[in-house]
Protein backbone atom coordinates (compact mmCIF):
# COMPACT_ATOMS: atom_id res chain seq x y z
CA UNK A 1 0.00 0.00 0.00
CA UNK A 2 1.14 3.52 -0.81
CA UNK A 3 1.51 5.58 2.37
CA UNK A 4 2.63 8.87 0.89
CA UNK A 5 2.82 10.62 -2.48
CA UNK A 6 5.15 13.60 -2.99
CA UNK A 7 4.92 15.57 -6.23
CA UNK A 8 7.24 18.45 -7.16
CA UNK A 9 6.89 20.76 -10.16
CA UNK A 10 4.20 18.76 -11.95
CA UNK A 11 1.51 20.85 -13.65
CA UNK A 12 -0.31 22.86 -10.93
CA UNK A 13 1.40 21.05 -8.05
CA UNK A 14 4.53 22.89 -6.99
CA UNK A 15 5.02 20.75 -3.91
CA UNK A 16 2.10 18.38 -3.36
CA UNK A 17 2.14 16.00 -0.42
CA UNK A 18 -0.54 13.38 0.12
CA UNK A 19 -0.60 11.16 3.22
CA UNK A 20 -2.61 8.20 1.96
CA UNK A 21 -4.81 5.49 3.45
CA UNK A 22 -7.17 2.84 2.06
CA UNK A 23 -9.76 5.17 0.54
CA UNK A 24 -8.33 8.42 -0.82
CA UNK A 25 -10.86 10.95 -2.03
CA UNK A 26 -9.71 13.83 -4.26
CA UNK A 27 -12.05 16.81 -4.58
CA UNK A 28 -11.95 20.43 -5.65
CA UNK A 29 -13.25 22.73 -8.36
CA UNK A 30 -12.20 22.13 -11.94
CA UNK A 31 -8.57 22.72 -12.83
CA UNK A 32 -7.22 22.55 -9.27
CA UNK A 33 -5.10 19.40 -9.60
CA UNK A 34 -7.29 16.42 -8.72
CA UNK A 35 -6.43 14.67 -11.96
CA UNK A 36 -2.80 15.79 -11.65
CA UNK A 37 -2.41 13.83 -8.43
CA UNK A 38 -3.86 10.68 -9.99
CA UNK A 39 -1.86 11.18 -13.19
CA UNK A 40 1.32 10.88 -11.16
CA UNK A 41 0.49 7.26 -10.39
CA UNK A 42 -0.75 6.59 -13.92
CA UNK A 43 2.39 8.07 -15.50
CA UNK A 44 4.62 5.87 -13.36
CA UNK A 45 2.66 2.75 -14.28
CA UNK A 46 2.47 3.79 -17.93
CA UNK A 47 6.21 4.37 -18.08
CA UNK A 48 6.92 1.00 -16.48
CA UNK A 49 4.59 -0.85 -18.84
CA UNK A 50 6.14 0.96 -21.82
CA UNK A 51 9.60 -0.16 -20.74
CA UNK A 52 10.90 3.34 -19.91
CA UNK A 53 10.77 3.64 -16.14
CA UNK A 54 13.48 1.15 -15.22
CA UNK A 55 16.27 2.85 -17.14
CA UNK A 56 15.10 5.69 -19.37
CA UNK A 57 12.60 8.03 -17.73
CA UNK A 58 8.96 9.13 -17.81
CA UNK A 59 6.63 8.52 -20.77
CA UNK A 60 4.14 11.39 -20.92
CA UNK A 61 2.00 9.73 -23.60
CA UNK A 62 0.58 6.23 -23.47
CA UNK A 63 -2.43 4.02 -22.80
CA UNK A 64 -3.23 5.53 -19.41
CA UNK A 65 -2.71 9.26 -19.83
CA UNK A 66 -1.54 11.83 -22.39
CA UNK A 67 0.00 14.85 -20.67
CA UNK A 68 1.62 16.15 -23.86
CA UNK A 69 5.28 17.18 -23.79
CA UNK A 70 7.66 18.55 -21.19
CA UNK A 71 6.38 22.13 -21.29
CA UNK A 72 2.88 20.82 -20.56
CA UNK A 73 4.09 18.82 -17.57
CA UNK A 74 6.40 21.27 -15.79
CA UNK A 75 4.90 23.61 -13.19
CA UNK A 76 5.08 26.98 -14.95
CA UNK A 77 6.76 28.81 -12.04
CA UNK A 78 9.21 26.03 -11.22
CA UNK A 79 12.44 27.26 -9.68
CA UNK A 80 14.30 24.23 -11.02
CA UNK A 81 13.66 22.49 -14.32
CA UNK A 82 12.91 19.07 -12.90
CA UNK A 83 9.89 16.97 -11.99
CA UNK A 84 10.16 14.69 -8.96
CA UNK A 85 7.77 11.92 -7.95
CA UNK A 86 8.23 10.10 -4.63
CA UNK A 87 6.24 7.19 -3.22
CA UNK A 88 6.51 5.85 0.30
CA UNK A 89 5.14 2.38 0.97
CA UNK A 90 3.82 0.67 4.11
CA UNK A 91 7.18 -1.05 4.67
CA UNK A 92 8.64 2.50 4.94
CA UNK A 93 10.57 2.05 1.70
CA UNK A 94 10.63 5.19 -0.44
CA UNK A 95 11.31 5.45 -4.17
CA UNK A 96 12.30 8.79 -5.73
CA UNK A 97 12.07 9.41 -9.47
CA UNK A 98 13.84 12.63 -10.53
CA UNK A 99 13.18 13.59 -14.15
CA UNK A 100 14.97 16.23 -16.21
CA UNK A 101 13.10 18.80 -18.29
CA UNK A 102 12.81 18.58 -22.05
CA UNK A 103 10.30 21.14 -23.28
CA UNK A 104 9.32 19.54 -26.59
CA UNK A 105 9.67 15.83 -25.85
CA UNK A 106 7.07 13.41 -24.54
CA UNK A 107 9.87 11.48 -22.81
CA UNK A 108 11.49 13.03 -19.74
CA UNK A 109 14.87 11.38 -19.06
CA UNK A 110 16.25 10.84 -15.59
CA UNK A 111 18.12 13.85 -14.28
CA UNK A 112 20.91 11.73 -12.84
CA UNK A 113 20.18 8.02 -12.85
CA UNK A 114 17.24 5.68 -12.48
CA UNK A 115 16.42 4.27 -9.03
CA UNK A 116 18.32 1.03 -8.54
CA UNK A 117 17.39 -2.38 -7.14
CA UNK A 118 13.64 -1.83 -7.43
CA UNK A 119 11.47 -4.94 -7.66
CA UNK A 120 8.67 -3.28 -9.61
CA UNK A 121 6.66 -6.47 -10.04
CA UNK A 122 6.23 -6.76 -6.27
CA UNK A 123 4.43 -3.38 -6.19
CA UNK A 124 0.69 -3.34 -6.95
CA UNK A 125 0.99 -0.09 -8.90
CA UNK A 126 3.11 -1.90 -11.47
CA UNK A 127 1.77 -5.47 -11.49
CA UNK A 128 -1.59 -7.10 -12.24
CA UNK A 129 -3.13 -6.07 -8.91
CA UNK A 130 -4.23 -2.80 -10.47
CA UNK A 131 -7.30 -1.38 -12.18
CA UNK A 132 -7.87 2.08 -13.62
CA UNK A 133 -11.24 3.40 -14.75
CA UNK A 134 -11.21 6.58 -16.79
CA UNK A 135 -13.97 9.17 -16.42
CA UNK A 136 -14.72 8.55 -20.10
CA UNK A 137 -16.12 5.03 -19.90
CA UNK A 138 -17.67 2.89 -22.60
CA UNK A 139 -21.12 3.79 -23.85
CA UNK A 140 -24.19 1.56 -24.27
CA UNK A 141 -23.77 -0.78 -27.22
CA UNK A 142 -25.44 -3.96 -28.42
CA UNK A 143 -22.15 -5.88 -28.45
CA UNK A 144 -18.90 -5.45 -26.53
CA UNK A 145 -15.31 -6.39 -27.28
CA UNK A 146 -13.64 -9.40 -25.77
CA UNK A 147 -9.93 -9.70 -24.95
CA UNK A 148 -8.31 -12.85 -23.63
CA UNK A 149 -5.14 -10.87 -22.98
CA UNK A 150 -6.76 -8.21 -20.81
CA UNK A 151 -9.48 -10.30 -19.17
CA UNK A 152 -8.13 -13.85 -18.90
CA UNK A 153 -4.41 -13.17 -18.60
CA UNK A 154 -4.44 -9.85 -16.71
CA UNK A 155 -7.83 -9.92 -14.97
CA UNK A 156 -8.53 -6.42 -16.26
CA UNK A 157 -11.73 -4.82 -17.54
CA UNK A 158 -10.00 -2.07 -19.54
CA UNK A 159 -9.32 1.58 -18.77
CA UNK A 160 -12.78 2.52 -20.02
CA UNK A 161 -14.48 -0.63 -18.74
CA UNK A 162 -14.81 -1.79 -22.33
CA UNK A 163 -14.21 -5.46 -21.45
CA UNK A 164 -16.63 -5.63 -18.52
CA UNK A 165 -19.08 -7.88 -20.37
CA UNK A 166 -16.30 -10.32 -21.25
CA UNK A 167 -15.05 -10.14 -17.64
CA UNK A 168 -18.49 -11.07 -16.30
CA UNK A 169 -18.79 -13.96 -18.74
CA UNK A 170 -15.44 -15.35 -17.52
CA UNK A 171 -15.55 -14.58 -13.79
CA UNK A 172 -19.28 -14.30 -13.11
CA UNK A 173 -19.31 -17.42 -10.92
CA UNK A 174 -16.36 -16.34 -8.76
CA UNK A 175 -17.21 -15.64 -5.11
CA UNK A 176 -17.27 -12.09 -3.77
CA UNK A 177 -15.89 -11.26 -0.31
CA UNK A 178 -18.57 -11.85 2.31
CA UNK A 179 -18.24 -8.28 3.62
CA UNK A 180 -19.44 -6.90 0.28
CA UNK A 181 -22.36 -9.25 -0.26
CA UNK A 182 -25.91 -7.96 0.01
CA UNK A 183 -28.27 -10.29 1.85
CA UNK A 184 -31.09 -9.92 -0.66
CA UNK A 185 -29.00 -11.50 -3.44
CA UNK A 186 -29.35 -15.00 -4.87
CA UNK A 187 -25.79 -16.01 -3.99
CA UNK A 188 -22.34 -14.59 -3.27
CA UNK A 189 -21.17 -15.04 -6.85
CA UNK A 190 -19.95 -11.99 -8.74
CA UNK A 191 -22.82 -11.93 -11.22
CA UNK A 192 -25.48 -12.15 -8.51
CA UNK A 193 -23.78 -9.49 -6.39
CA UNK A 194 -23.56 -7.24 -9.45
CA UNK A 195 -27.31 -7.72 -9.89
CA UNK A 196 -27.85 -6.90 -6.22
CA UNK A 197 -25.74 -3.74 -6.14
CA UNK A 198 -27.08 -2.55 -9.49
CA UNK A 199 -30.52 -3.20 -8.00
CA UNK A 200 -29.70 -0.76 -5.21
CA UNK A 201 -29.37 1.88 -7.92
CA UNK A 202 -32.24 0.71 -10.15
CA UNK A 203 -34.46 -1.88 -8.39
CA UNK A 204 -34.80 -5.32 -9.95
CA UNK A 205 -31.87 -5.01 -12.36
CA UNK A 206 -30.61 -8.22 -13.96
CA UNK A 207 -27.68 -8.39 -16.37
CA UNK A 208 -27.20 -11.12 -18.95
CA UNK A 209 -23.93 -11.65 -20.81
CA UNK A 210 -23.20 -14.14 -23.57
CA UNK A 211 -20.03 -14.73 -25.55
CA UNK A 212 -20.80 -14.93 -29.25
CA UNK A 213 -18.66 -17.68 -30.68
CA UNK A 214 -17.02 -16.78 -33.96
CA UNK A 215 -17.77 -13.05 -33.61
CA UNK A 216 -15.11 -12.08 -31.04
CA UNK A 217 -17.78 -10.17 -29.14
CA UNK A 218 -19.95 -10.40 -26.04
CA UNK A 219 -23.63 -9.56 -25.90
CA UNK A 220 -24.91 -7.66 -22.86
CA UNK A 221 -28.58 -7.06 -22.15
CA UNK A 222 -30.71 -6.02 -19.19
CA UNK A 223 -33.89 -7.37 -17.64
CA UNK A 224 -35.96 -5.87 -14.84
CA UNK A 225 -37.94 -7.73 -12.21
CA UNK A 226 -41.73 -7.34 -12.14
CA UNK A 227 -44.54 -8.99 -10.18
CA UNK A 228 -44.74 -11.62 -12.93
CA UNK A 229 -41.02 -12.39 -13.25
CA UNK A 230 -38.70 -10.43 -15.52
CA UNK A 231 -39.17 -8.21 -18.53
CA UNK A 232 -37.91 -9.23 -21.93
CA UNK A 233 -34.22 -8.59 -22.54
CA UNK A 234 -33.50 -4.92 -23.26
CA UNK A 235 -30.50 -3.57 -25.15
CA UNK A 236 -28.18 -1.21 -23.21
CA UNK A 237 -28.95 1.57 -25.69
CA UNK A 238 -32.59 1.40 -24.57
CA UNK A 239 -31.75 1.63 -20.86
CA UNK A 240 -30.70 4.68 -18.88
CA UNK A 241 -27.11 5.70 -19.62
CA UNK A 242 -26.14 5.56 -15.95
CA UNK A 243 -26.54 1.80 -15.58
CA UNK A 244 -24.05 0.96 -18.29
CA UNK A 245 -21.70 3.73 -17.15
CA UNK A 246 -21.58 2.49 -13.55
CA UNK A 247 -21.39 -1.22 -14.37
CA UNK A 248 -17.56 -1.39 -14.70
CA UNK A 249 -17.18 0.55 -11.44
CA UNK A 250 -19.30 -1.94 -9.51
CA UNK A 251 -17.64 -4.94 -11.15
CA UNK A 252 -14.13 -3.66 -10.42
CA UNK A 253 -15.02 -2.92 -6.78
CA UNK A 254 -16.67 -6.29 -6.15
CA UNK A 255 -13.75 -8.10 -7.82
CA UNK A 256 -11.00 -6.30 -5.89
CA UNK A 257 -8.79 -8.25 -3.49
CA UNK A 258 -6.61 -7.21 -0.57
CA UNK A 259 -3.46 -5.50 -1.84
CA UNK A 260 -5.08 -4.27 -5.07
CA UNK A 261 -4.94 -0.64 -6.18
CA UNK A 262 -7.95 0.91 -7.92
CA UNK A 263 -7.97 4.37 -9.48
CA UNK A 264 -11.49 5.51 -10.34
CA UNK A 265 -12.46 8.83 -11.88
CA UNK A 266 -15.94 10.18 -11.17
CA UNK A 267 -17.72 6.99 -10.07
CA UNK A 268 -20.87 9.08 -9.66
CA UNK A 269 -21.21 9.94 -13.36
CA UNK A 270 -24.81 9.73 -14.66
CA UNK A 271 -26.17 8.41 -11.34
CA UNK A 272 -29.06 9.91 -9.40
CA UNK A 273 -28.30 11.14 -5.85
CA UNK A 274 -29.31 7.89 -4.13
CA UNK A 275 -27.13 5.91 -6.52
CA UNK A 276 -24.20 8.23 -5.83
CA UNK A 277 -24.64 7.73 -2.08
CA UNK A 278 -24.71 3.95 -2.54
CA UNK A 279 -21.49 4.24 -4.53
CA UNK A 280 -19.90 6.00 -1.55
CA UNK A 281 -21.01 3.17 0.73
CA UNK A 282 -19.54 0.51 -1.57
CA UNK A 283 -16.24 2.39 -1.86
CA UNK A 284 -15.98 2.50 1.93
CA UNK A 285 -16.79 -1.20 2.30
CA UNK A 286 -14.16 -2.18 -0.26
CA UNK A 287 -11.55 -0.08 1.51
CA UNK A 288 -12.04 -2.20 4.63
CA UNK A 289 -10.79 -5.28 2.75
CA UNK A 290 -7.24 -3.94 2.33
CA UNK A 291 -7.87 -2.55 -1.15
CA UNK A 292 -6.38 0.88 -1.81
CA UNK A 293 -8.63 3.25 -3.73
CA UNK A 294 -7.80 6.60 -5.31
CA UNK A 295 -11.06 8.29 -6.27
CA UNK A 296 -11.70 11.63 -7.96
CA UNK A 297 -15.19 12.97 -7.36
CA UNK A 298 -17.35 16.08 -7.56
CA UNK A 299 -20.20 14.45 -5.65
CA UNK A 300 -21.24 15.44 -2.14
CA UNK A 301 -23.52 12.38 -2.24
CA UNK A 302 -20.51 10.07 -2.67
CA UNK A 303 -18.83 11.85 0.23
CA UNK A 304 -21.94 11.54 2.38
CA UNK A 305 -22.30 7.85 1.52
CA UNK A 306 -18.76 7.36 2.80
CA UNK A 307 -19.57 9.37 5.94
CA UNK A 308 -22.60 7.20 6.67
CA UNK A 309 -20.51 4.05 6.16
CA UNK A 310 -17.96 5.39 8.66
CA UNK A 311 -20.69 6.14 11.18
CA UNK A 312 -21.84 2.52 10.70
CA UNK A 313 -18.46 1.00 11.54
CA UNK A 314 -15.93 1.60 8.77
CA UNK A 315 -12.78 2.94 10.52
CA UNK A 316 -12.46 6.68 9.94
CA UNK A 317 -8.70 6.15 9.61
CA UNK A 318 -9.43 4.26 6.37
CA UNK A 319 -10.53 7.50 4.69
CA UNK A 320 -8.39 10.42 3.57
CA UNK A 321 -9.94 13.48 1.96
CA UNK A 322 -7.90 15.86 -0.17
CA UNK A 323 -9.41 19.18 -1.21
CA UNK A 324 -7.36 21.00 -3.83
CA UNK A 325 -7.80 24.74 -4.19
CA UNK A 326 -5.88 27.84 -5.27
CA UNK A 327 -4.99 31.12 -3.61
CA UNK A 328 -6.72 33.57 -5.93
CA UNK A 329 -4.59 36.42 -4.59
CA UNK A 330 -1.33 34.75 -5.59
CA UNK A 331 0.48 35.68 -8.79
CA UNK A 332 1.44 32.02 -9.24
CA UNK A 333 -0.96 29.35 -10.46
CA UNK A 334 -0.43 26.49 -8.03
CA UNK A 335 -2.77 24.37 -5.95
CA UNK A 336 -2.91 24.04 -2.20
CA UNK A 337 -4.07 20.90 -0.43
CA UNK A 338 -6.42 20.85 2.55
CA UNK A 339 -7.25 17.61 4.35
CA UNK A 340 -10.60 17.61 6.16
CA UNK A 341 -10.81 14.69 8.59
CA UNK A 342 -13.65 12.34 9.48
CA UNK A 343 -14.38 11.22 13.03
CA UNK A 344 -15.98 7.90 13.97
CA UNK A 345 -19.46 9.44 13.64
CA UNK A 346 -18.78 10.53 10.06
CA UNK A 347 -18.50 14.19 11.00
CA UNK A 348 -15.99 16.41 9.21
CA UNK A 349 -13.73 18.58 11.34
CA UNK A 350 -13.66 21.61 9.02
CA UNK A 351 -15.15 22.70 5.71
CA UNK A 352 -12.80 24.79 3.56
CA UNK A 353 -14.43 27.40 1.35
CA UNK A 354 -15.61 25.64 -1.81
CA UNK A 355 -15.53 22.15 -0.28
CA UNK A 356 -18.95 20.65 -1.13
CA UNK A 357 -20.67 23.76 0.24
CA UNK A 358 -22.80 24.78 -2.73
CA UNK A 359 -25.95 23.20 -1.25
CA UNK A 360 -25.62 25.41 1.83
CA UNK A 361 -24.72 28.44 -0.28
CA UNK A 362 -27.84 28.07 -2.42
CA UNK A 363 -30.02 27.27 0.57
CA UNK A 364 -28.97 30.50 2.25
CA UNK A 365 -30.01 32.40 -0.89
CA UNK A 366 -33.46 30.78 -0.74
CA UNK A 367 -34.09 31.50 2.92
Amino acid sequence: MIKKIDIKNFKVLENGKFECSNLNLFSGINGMGKSTALQTLLLLRQSYKNGYLKNNGLALKGNYVDVGVGKDALYQSAKREEIIFSLEFENNNTIDWDFAYNSDSDILPYKNQAPENIDYESISLFNQNFQYLNAERFVPEKFYDRSDFEVVQNGNIGNKGEFVAHYLSVYGNELVSEELCLKNSRSNTLIHQVWAWMGEITPGTKINVEELKGFDAVRLEYQFETNDGFTNEIKPSNVGFGLTYVLPVIVSLLSAKSGDILIIENPESHLHPKGQSIMGKLLALVSKLGVQLFVETHSDHVLNGIRVAVSSGIPSSNVKIFFLHRDLNSSEHFSKISCPKLDSDGRIDFWPDGFFDEWDNNLMKLI
